[in-house]
This record gives C-alpha cells, sequence and structure tokens, in this order.
C-alpha cells in the first residue's frame, strides 16, 4: 500500500470568484502534498476562470474543466469524480476552505484504521470569515443514523475509491446525502474525527 497516496481534490465552483482563491490557496497550503486540484466550472460568468489560470501557471496540480451548460452543483462534482486520477476523493466547494493539516490528518486516520469514508467536524462562517459556530461530529454513523439526521458535512468527506470505485452524487434534492447512504449500503461506518479541519461558508453565493 502508498504510504502517500494521490487525492483529488474536487472544487466545484459557479460565480463564486470572490471567494474561490481563497479556496483553492487552502488546498495548495496543505501540509499533504500529493494531491490533484480539479476544478470544474459551471458556465461562471465572473472572473472565475481568471482566478484558476493564476494557479494554473504556477502549479501544474491544478486542473480545469468547463462545463458544456450550467448543471448544477452534482453534476460538476460527479464531472470531477470522473475524470480524477487520485485514489482519494475529498471534495471542497468554491466557497468553503481547508485548514493545513486537513489531508495528512485524515490519510493518516484512514490507512492506520483501514476505514473506507471518513469525515471531520468542521466551523459555519459567515462572508466576513467569522465563526459563527462549531459542527462538533459524531465519531461514527451508520446507514440509519444518516436517514434520521445527516451531520456529514461534504466539504469534510473522503472516501477510497480502492474499495468503492468512483462514486456519484445522484442528480436530485440532498445529493451528498444520497451519496453518503450510497457508501454505507456497502460499510457499515463512516468515520469521522472530532477535529475542526475545514471552515464552511454561509453566504448569499452558497451552493
Amino acid at each position: 500500500m502508498l504510504s502517500n497516496p494521490l487525492f483529488s481534490i474536487i472544487i466545484a465552483n459557479y460565480n463564486n470568484s470572490y471567494y474561490l482563491e481563497e479556496a483553492v490557496q487552502s488546498a495548495f497550503d496543505q501540509s499533504y502534498s500529493n494531491y490533484e486540484v480539479v476544478i470544474v466550472d459551471d458556465c461562471s460568468t465572473d472572473n472565475s476562470l481568471a482566478v484558476v489560470k493564476k494557479y494554473s501557471l504556477v502549479d501544474s496540480r491544478i486542473r480545469l474543466i468547463n462545463m458544456p451548460k450550467n448543471s448544477g452543483v452534482a453534476a460538476a462534482r460527479n464531472t470531477g469524480v470522473n475524470v480524477a486520477k487520485g485514489r482519494f476523493i475529498a471534495f471542497l466547494d468554491s466557497d468553503d476552505t481547508w485548514m493545513p493539516s486537513k489531508l495528512s490528518d485524515q490519510v493518516r486516520y484512514m490507512l492506520d484504521n483501514k476505514y473506507y469514508f471518513t469525515y471531520t467536524s468542521y466551523q459555519v462562517i459567515d462572508d466576513k470569515d467569522r465563526i459563527i459556530n462549531n459542527r462538533r461530529i459524531e465519531t461514527k454513523l451508520g446507514y440509519r443514523d444518516l436517514l434520521k439526521t445527516c451531520s456529514i458535512g461534504c466539504l469534510t468527506v473522503m472516501y477510497d475509491t480502492s474499495y468503492f470505485g468512483k462514486r456519484l452524487m445522484p442528480l436530485r434534492r440532498r445529493e451528498d446525502l444520497g451519496l453518503w447512504l450510497d457508501l454505507l449500503k456497502e460499510v457499515d461506518y463512516a468515520f469521522g474525527i472530532d477535529e475542526v479541519l475545514a471552515q464552511y461558508r454561509v453566504s448569499s453565493n452558497s451552493m
């Protein structure tokens, strides 16, 4: 087993250039370096592409995929998953950010314990980066738990394609929950790290 497997970070974006740079920078600030950043732009009309170009000129790990038509966040994430090269899939929307140790902490947690579907605690922030609250998580959740309430933040999830293969989100409301339930049909539990490793932004442009 590779000790430093490749991660694919899927960033879905639509007209979010104002925060996109923060999201991408938080990926590049990771202490774990073996990753690719797949940015899927869902036909933005702002200057999002200029932000992506800025980073792609200095780092070959970034990849841009342009959707042929505006199709929604689930379709954008699925497009990113389909072209991803990494063993591990992680989701980071364009208005969210990660803490620098997220990838390293989470991949070690998964490899050491042979977990295939994991998530973490996270902060909720506003459009001025002010912390609204901390979302602490249960450290083990099963299928029935998620039917009651979904406490897994999409921006914290990682899953292992060596176990599941590439799994896509259903093209309907609550698309992320649909994927988590799909994965939990094949494993008994998803396992969580009760450490704040990401920031979820609530703003008027949130997807």
